[in-house]
């Protein structure tokens, strides 16, 4: 199997990092989007997750660690639309997508792109009442703020509702909302009643790490404070987890590590505590 590269150079610094989305390959290139002075490309993952995970990044390299821009959402939001138009007709066919910034989110290549899964391909067999985590994420958190949260869920998250038909000032201003919600939830300094005063950007970069995550009907925000963890009792185990945490989902390396978690699912909010801000870390949280 191959394995997958990341693009942080180590050992001689001048040589440069591989970029996979420089010049996507011709099996992998999907489109070019949009159709009138395109900004991102559509392409395939070359080392897919499941079925259809497919991939949007921008022409520019640019970095995954700045704030997202308005092209970048609203052109995720598009996708998820058109996915969710093609397959009308069709119950239970919609997409996920997620973006990974920070070096705690499980981001491995530091060319902007968000990354998208058939949610009908991640749910296999799984009984039929299974959702994405993000859309299980309803209940109100404050009641003058259009905030979400699921409440048996220990770490800081936040979600907000997505109508149909959103343009891009729309969708680019609920996610700097949920950035702004984000870094309240885990900063000491900062409550909910004030949260649209703290600074979520230094010099065009995110300060701090976090997963993203959108349906058509709901995008949320997970703030992160580590990338990995490790299975008690299980030798050299190191699970890193990305922005697919938000659809309820993780990925691990070994039998194991499968078995252990199958067998002591405590150990899953072991893991969830440890990349996580807990709700009762300090009076900020939700």
């Amino acid at each position: 199997m191959g394995k997958k590269p990341v693009s942080s150079a180590t050992g001689d610094s001048s040589k440069k990092a591989f970029d996979p989305f420089e010049n996507p390959a011709h099996e992998l290139f999907v489109a070019e989007v949009p159709a009138i002075n395109p900004t991102h490309n559509l392409v395939l993952n070359k080392y897919p997750v499941i079925f259809n995970h497919f991939i949007l990044a921008t022409k520019e390299n640019k970095p995954q660690t700045s704030l997202l821009e308005e092209a970048d959402l609203y052109l995720t939001y598009a996708c998820l639309q058109a996915w969710q138009e093609d397959t009308e007709g069709r119950a239970g066919h919609s997409l996920f997508a997620f973006f990974n910034s920070g070096e705690h989110s499980g981001a491995s290549q530091t060319h902007r792109h968000l990354q998208f899964l058939p949610i009908e391909d991640m749910k296999g067999d799984v009984k039929d009442d299974w959702r994405v985590l993000c859309e299980t994420m309803r209940s109100p958190v404050h009641d003058n703020l259009a905030l979400l949260h699921n409440p048996s869920l220990p770490f800081v998250h936040f979600a907000t509702a997505l109508r149909p038909s959103l343009g891009a000032a729309d969708i680019y201003r609920t996610y700097l909302f949920l950035m702004q919600a984000a870094l309240a939830g885990i900063s000491e300094a900062t409550d909910l009643e004030t949260f649209d005063a703290v600074s979520i950007s230094q010099d065009g970069r995110a300060t701090f790490s976090y997963n993203l995550a959108m349906t058509a009907e709901v995008m949320a925000i997970l703030p992160r404070r580590a990338e990995a963890t490790g299975i008690p009792g299980v030798t050299d185990s190191s699970i890193a987890i990305n922005g697919t945490i938000l659809a309820g989902t993780m990925m691990v390396k070994s039998e194991e590590e499968w078995h252990r978690l199958r067998k002591q699912p405590e150990h899953v909010l072991k893991i969830l505590s440890d990349i996580t801000y807990s709700k009762t870390r300090n009076a900020a949280g939700v």
